[in-house]
């Protein structure tokens, strides 16, 4: 364990702190609205920051870099097909949150269905978070600095309870955070992680190619590229992590649910000061995830040719990191990916709440409303701190696990959403039945029965099975009275004028990255 790299993540972290206690200090939220929306006061920076850092955390930087590592460039396609979606979703999706004035997606679901919908749907998410999406963040990061720092071996204790100890001390330091200052705390410290990470993180990549290079990165450069140039090639087959025609089914599927109905990261729109800002943020995350493959992939590449194999692929990234950078460099990317996990965690603990006490819970007078939440989060945040090191014994690679739990929560929401938006007459009860019928069958056809199939097809078969079967009880028992979609402006929804302009360019982006990685370009 580098003194040097310790003493530079606490300084750097330290900072951190610092910068976002000082951008919230004068906002203590005082109202729901202030800890769970940031007052819908904030600017396409703080949403774009926002959403940027929600969705990426040490899980992505362990799990991605991982499967790059045992398989190739395919598994990019989480991060860079989505941006297509982005901006679909900010140009159709978004407009509709804004003009209607919800807080979280479900109240969609309650005006267009029912009660009963909306609360089963809030249910749902809450559980996903508690049983997946909070512990992984906490399980990634404990396994990045547990790999970085030797924890376990400094203190003389084994792999597993240094895990427990480092989720232990994660959990607490994120539910202080969440309790002290919301979402906005959330968004300032986004803001301060984007640009430490587009400025000193991505001299990773140097420092692993010149280690390679045996001190010249030009050397380590050349080497990956003419050797093992499959590892480069994004057009995933049959065999590989995720096949190239996923991208058109299930991964589809999956990302539009994320980007328009995943209130962890919704929330981050919903807090814009206008449409214009939650568009321009949009843009502004989906430009950060075009970059993020030089840390989420890349290394992952050069740590192909650097290490034959190693005993767990899960620390490639945390391996290679610690290896091939000064130690100062290793505490500030320790201190980065601390602050990233941290980041995911703060806005899935924030979601819960704001479900649970918007959705879940009879309102009672304001102080009592933020006593109510504050207590739900921290026992919320305790139960995944008892979960997460449990992870340590999946199998299959830790990010394609993680992703295939969450298809169980996620699409079938997506769903009905979709049903609900472009239909006036399918009735409440087709969307519980909707909601029973996929979840229970892509349960059986991952844990119960063997299909053969790639779970993200399976996505797909069943979204159109659904489709289909809430089409039929809708044309059998129609709802009497068609639904009309009501308005109820809280912010200025004017969209921005240069959106379809941006949304071309990234998508052009998105083009050529795949050129970039295939066996027309890097890969051959």
């Amino acid at each position: 364990m580098s003194t040097i790299a310790i003493c530079t993540f606490f300084i750097i972290t330290a900072m951190a702190a610092l910068l976002s206690w000082r951008g919230t200090r004068t906002a203590k939220p005082a109202t729901l609205t202030g800890l769970f929306l940031g007052n819908r006061n904030l600017g396409f920076v703080a949403v774009g920051s926002g959403l940027l850092f929600a969705n990426i955390n040490t899980t992505s930087f362990i799990g991605e870099n991982e499967l790059t590592f045992t398989n190739n460039m395919s598994v990019m396609a989480w991060g860079v097909t989505s941006v297509v979606v982005m901006m679909v979703v900010a140009e159709f999706i978004l407009p509709i949150y804004l003009k209607t004035g919800i807080s979280t997606t479900p109240d969609f679901l309650e005006a267009r269905y029912d009660r009963s919908t909306k609360t089963i749907v809030s249910l749902i998410f809450l559980v996903n978070y508690i049983v997946n999406l909070l512990p992984s963040v906490l399980y990634g990061a404990a396994v990045a600095l547990e790999g970085l720092f030797g924890v376990s071996a400094a203190l003389g204790i084994g792999y597993w309870p240094a895990i427990w100890l480092l989720v232990a001390l994660m959990g607490a330091a994120g539910t202080l955070f969440s309790l002290r200052s919301g979402l906005k705390g959330m968004t300032v410290s986004g803001t301060v992680l984007g640009f430490a990470m587009f400025t000193g993180g991505l001299l990773l990549p140097y420092f692993a190619l010149q280690h390679l290079g045996g001190g010249s990165w030009e050397t380590g450069l050349q080497t990956i590229l003419t050797t093992h140039t499959e590892k480069f090639n994004a057009i995933g087959g049959r065999g590989d992590a995720i096949p190239f025609s996923t991208i058109f089914t299930g991964m589809l599927l999956v990302n539009l649910y994320y980007w328009s109905t995943e209130q962890y990261i919704v929330q981050q729109a919903l807090g814009s000061k206008d449409l214009a800002s939650c568009q321009k943020g949009m843009a502004l995350a989906g430009l950060g995830k075009l970059i993020l493959p030089l840390l989420l992939n890349i290394p992952g590449i050069i740590a192909a040719h650097v290490y034959v194999s190693l005993p767990n692929s899960t620390t490639a990234f945390s391996t290679l990191l610690r290896d091939v950078s000064p130690p100062v460099y290793t505490g500030f990317m320790a201190a980065l990916l601390f602050g990233a996990s941290l980041t995911t965690f703060i806005a899935g603990v924030n979601s819960s709440g704001t479900l649970y006490m918007l959705n879940l819970r009879k309102q009672s007078p304001e102080a009592n409303n933020l006593r109510t939440a504050r207590r739900f989060e921290v026992l919320l945040c305790a139960s995944a701190v008892c979960i997460a090191p449990f992870i340590h014994f999946t199998q299959g690679g830790l990010y394609t696990w993680l992703q295939k739990i969450g298809a169980l929560f996620s699409v079938p929401i997506f769903t009905i959403m979709v049903v609900g938006f472009l239909t006036r007459r399918v009735p409440p009860v087709a969307a519980k039945a909707g909601l029973l019928f996929f979840i229970t069958c892509y349960a059986l056809s991952q844990f119960i029965v063997n299909t053969g199939i790639h779970f993200l097809h399976v996505l797909a078969i069943l979204f159109v099975a659904t489709v289909a079967l809430m089409l039929f009880i809708g044309w059998r028992r129609p709802m009497g009275t068609p639904f009309v979609l009501q308005t109820h402006n809280l912010v200025e929804v004017t969209p921005w004028k240069y959106r379809r302009i941006a949304s071309i360019t990234l998508a052009a982006m998105v083009v050529a990255l795949y050129w970039l990685f295939s066996a027309g370009g890097l890969a051959a």
